[in-house]
This record gives C-alpha cells, structure tokens and sequence, in this order.
C-alpha cells in the first residue's frame, strides 16, 4: 500500500501510513456492520426460541424467512471480509488467514487499535451467545418434531403405509399388527 508516513498525535515514535488510517477505519466500520448483522441474527433467534416454545408455526416460518435474509446479507459481509484479510494480509506480509485483529492493531493507532479489539471481542461474543441459542432452537424443534411423530404414529392404528424414522415400513406392518389384536368391550348398564 502506498502513502505518506503521518505521525500521530500522543504516540511517540509510531508512524501509520495513510493508507493505514483508510484500512483501520474500514476495518472499524466492517466490524461495526458485523455486530449489527449479529445483533439482528441474535434477535431473529431469540424471537424464534419463543415461537418455538409457544407452538406458533406461521411465526417460526416466518422468522426463519427473515434469518435467510440476514444471512444472505451476511454473505455480501463475508466477501468485504475477504478484501479486508487479503489487504491487511499484503500490508502485514502474512497470508491472509494469519491476520489477527492484534497483528491489525500493529497497522492502527493505540486508540483505533484498542476499539477494533473491544469491537472484535464485542461481535465474538455475540456469535457465541447466536450459536448457543440456535442448538437451543435446533433441539426444541427435534423435540417438537419427535412428539409430532409420536402422536401421528399412536393416531395410526391401521399404519397405512405410513414409515419409521429410518424410512422403513416395518413400523407400519408393526402396527398392523397390534390393531389387528385390539379388543373393544361391549357392555351396556
């Protein structure tokens, strides 16, 4: 990268080069598009924990609607991510998937460095607290699945055709069988 050295303020003895100053903030402004992309996922996730738990289909629906979007924004996200790495990458002499947000610090001003740190901290600790949530929503909704199946199989006297969740119809001929030996009484008072 080129530009001029600039010596910033209260840092004795450290020079950025300008093109630095133009990286650091578009990796501040990426990292501040990053949290805001998992703050929306995080509540989208949360939102749709509840919908799960209250039995509210359409609304699971629609909230999973809603997570494909933001995830499809992400991607646009994810490739600004990649232009930053290999930008950083060139400037640190490293390839890309060995830069650090410290070794980017190196690049930054104490100040900008400090904020890309609390920044990265920020969103690492929000795509940890997204991926606990959404195993928490994954298991409810095999839970939900599984009581569903359950109940359309004990409804399913006659297994008419219906299969095992190993795709097997020896489930149905199973069932075929009990129906066949279940008994009713008739009595009248």
């Amino acid at each position: 990268m080129s530009g001029t050295l600039a010596p910033q303020g209260h840092d004795a003895g450290v020079a950025v080069l300008d093109g630095d100053r133009e990286l650091a903030a578009d990796v501040l402004s990426h990292l501040a598009a990053q949290i805001g992309s998992a703050e929306r996922l995080l509540e989208i996730v949360l939102e749709q924990g509840g919908a799960i738990r209250n039995r509210q289909v359409y609304e699971v629906v629609r909230l999973a609607g809603l997570m494909h979007a933001e995830l499809s924004r992400r991607a646009t996200l994810d490739e600004q991510r990649a232009e930053l790495l290999r930008r950083s990458a060139a400037r640190l002499g490293v390839r890309p998937e060995a830069v650090t947000i410290t070794a980017l610090g190196a690049l930054m001003d104490s100040d900008s460095a400090a904020h890309a740190a609390a920044r990265s901290a920020e969103l690492r600790g929000l795509l940890d607290e997204l991926q606990r949530e959404h195993i928490v929503n994954r298991a409810l909704m095999r839970i939900q699945l599984s009581f569903l199946d359950h109940l359309f199989q004990t409804l399913s006297l006659e297994g008419s055709g219906a299969y095992d969740a190993s795709g097997s119809a020896g489930a149905s001929a199973a069932r075929e069988s009990t129906a066949g030996n279940l008994h009713v009484l008739d009595m009248e008072a």
